[in-house]
């Protein structure tokens, strides 16, 4: 199904403009997935992932420049699985060496009165990103709904930006594959094309995205078709919440106004998307 619905699609249809960067065609969007069939949630209200899937298709309904993805991530419920992680790996056909979402491990406490806090990473998607400002051939840049992109064939791999970016959200594309450590034929795995910006993107040695930086995009391919970031869905613990800022009836909107929201680095001024509750 998802081979059918990439087909559709132009090789690059993000419509995004930003300085030194030429205006795309427009995203052609097919048919929406469908909401799933969930028991209700609590109170017998829409179960999270129902209503964060009706918050999509609200915000979709919208240009993009009326829309604000941000992610909200529950410390309080993340007991450091990394199902996230791994639905991030599997979802984006990731390398070695290359993640998009690690869950940070924070141990507070002296002996014999310790805790553990679980934090996932993923990209902050911040309002005022530093690896854009020090790309020196535009090949990252802000959509007008936030998210913060990598244009591959552009990329020459000078990793300024994994410099500048204070969160450690970028990696650089090696190269490697993981038969390379088994000392056998490439896997079947590691020949599947991989659904980033709609690509389709198959790795090969000396191409792109190898030699690229590389982060995460809120699974663009995933909420373009009215879907959830691989990394909400996967969490069994419902600790990840994604949707529409810029909606004040979005259950997104509704965590970020609670008063035990913390920013990442909130300091250096960045304006990350990506709020925690504590």
């Amino acid at each position: 199904m998802l081979h059918e619905l990439l087909s559709l699609l132009t090789k690059d249809p993000l419509n995004e403009v930003a300085a030194g960067a030429e205006a795309k065609e427009p995203l052609i969007r097919s048919e929406l997935a469908p909401l799933p069939d969930l028991p209700p949630g609590i109170n017998g209200e829409l179960h999270p992932i129902q209503r964060m899937m009706s918050d999509l298709r609200r915000a979709l309904a919208k240009p993009m420049n009326q829309r604000k993805w941000a992610m909200v991530i529950d410390l309080r419920k993340c007991t450091g699985c990394n199902g996230c992680n791994i639905a991030c790996v599997t979802e984006n056909k990731l390398p070695p060496g290359i993640t998009y979402r690690p869950v940070l491990t924070e141990t507070r406490g002296t002996y014999p009165n310790v805790t553990r806090r679980f934090i996932p990473r993923p990209c902050m998607q911040c309002e005022r990103p530093p690896c854009v400002d020090v790309c020196p051939v535009k090949a990252t840049w802000k959509r007008e709904d936030g998210i913060v992109i990598i244009d591959y064939d552009k990329c020459i791999g000078c990793r300024y930006c994994i410099v500048a970016c204070p969160y450690a959200s970028r990696a650089f594309d090696s190269g490697f594959f993981y038969s390379d450590y088994g000392g056998g034929e490439r896997q079947p795995y590691e020949k599947l094309p991989s659904p980033e910006y709609f690509e389709n993107r198959v790795r090969v040695e000396n191409t792109s995205p190898i030699g690229n930086v590389r982060k995460c995009h809120f699974c663009i391919h995933r909420i373009e078709q009215g879907e959830l970031p691989a990394c909400t869905v996967s969490c069994f613990g419902h600790a990840t919440y994604f949707g529409d800022m810029n909606d004040p009836q979005s259950l997104v909107s509704e965590l970020i106004s609670q008063p035990n929201v913390m920013l990442l680095k909130e300091e250096l001024g960045t304006k990350p998307q990506v709020f925690y509750l504590v």
